[in-house]
């Protein structure tokens, strides 16, 4: 049984995460704490397969700083996506150093972003594969047309893309196995160049996929740093 700890001291915001939790896959526990201290106690008391927190509970502005602290003190590997008010642009940084694994700023995303961001945390975490980190060969399933006058095919299938998402989808295809950096990625990006927007190209990718193979799982989120492909 996965189990999930959402961590919020605003009720409705913690509501809120709590259902799109919920409706992201079933057979999922979620535990709601609202402050520092319960929260305290339920991580050294239970086992969680994620953490969701916010930075500031209550009157205690970095009390999440302070969990994330105490997570990697026991060691016990927990994921955690931080999802604050705090602006991006500062804390995205320290939260990458804290090992968090992404940090979405509130206001700026949408539930299909939160929903994808939580469903790469579980997909990661509970494969446990020994060669996720080794290159994977490039594929002959996708097929790209250089010149971008022809949609792409996953397995034969026509795939409905953007210019832009094709030309992320060709960045990652080309990289195969390799991490690709949102600063790479930014390359591509003619406007809108920050990690949300790259982040809602990369989840239109997966949904076009997705379309034509439901099992498509081959572009692998890597915490704060951008996407890798694995083709499968």
């Amino acid at each position: 049984m996965t189990r999930i700890a959402v961590i919020e001291d605003d009720l409705p915001t913690s509501n809120q995460l709590a259902g799109w939790i919920a409706s992201a896959k079933s057979g999922i526990v979620i535990d709601q704490w609202f402050t520092r201290d319960e929260a305290e106690a339920a991580l050294a008391r239970e086992h969680y397969d994620a953490v969701v927190l916010d930075i500031e509970l209550g009157r205690e502005r970095h009390a999440g700083v302070a969990l994330i602290n105490a997570i990697n003190k026991r060691r016990q590997g927990t994921p955690v996506l931080v999802v604050s008010a705090m602006p991006a642009a500062i804390y995205r940084s320290i939260m990458k150093a804290l090992d968090a694994w992404d940090y979405l700023q509130k206001t700026t995303f949408e539930e299909a972003d939160f929903i994808e961001t939580f469903l790469d945390i579980l997909r990661t975490t509970q494969a446990q594969t020994p060669t996720r980190t080794a290159p994977a060969p490039v594929d002959d399933a996708l097929v790209l047309d250089p010149l971008w006058q022809r949609s792409p095919t996953w397995r034969g299938e026509r795939i409905n893309l953007p210019l832009t998402a094709q030309r992320i989808l060709a960045t990652l295809h080309q990289r195969s196995g390799e991490v690709v950096s949102y600063d790479e990625l930014f390359e591509v990006v003619k406007s809108g160049r920050n990690r949300d927007n790259v982040r809602k190209h990369v989840s239109t990718i997966r949904e076009a996929l997705r379309e034509v193979d439901p099992s498509f799982e081959g572009i692998e989120n890597v915490p704060m740093r951008g996407f890798r492909w694995t083709g499968k």
